[in-house]
């Protein structure tokens, strides 16, 4: 039972995400990010906590594939909920309007 209710999130993320790509608002929700994103500043504080990492595991000794690992959550953590919110106030109107889903 628990593995078909997973089964059945899963399908129903994929429709959405479709439905998303199709309307083309995947796209304009991941401008909206963007922007919101540069806006609160998330962007500079990431660029520095790289610039961070950087230094003390020395250029030669990190790949991209770490960095992204070593930040990954931080960034994460440092998305405003404001932000957080907005988005999913706009994806959850998104699926009011589009409820056929």
């Amino acid at each position: 039972m628990v593995v078909s209710k997973m089964n059945k999130d899963a399908q129903m993320r994929a429709a959405i995400n479709q439905k998303l790509i199709e309307t083309g608002e995947r796209e304009r929700l991941k401008e909206l990010l963007r922007a919101k994103l540069i806006e609160c500043g998330w962007k500079d504080q990431l660029k520095a906590h790289c610039k961070e990492v950087i230094k003390e595991k020395g250029l030669e000794h990190i790949t991209v594939d770490d960095l992204v690992a070593e930040i990954t959550p931080k960034g994460r953590a440092l998305v405003p909920d404001s932000v957080k919110k907005e988005l999913l106030q706009r994806i959850r109107t998104f699926l009011a309007q589009h409820a056929s889903l």
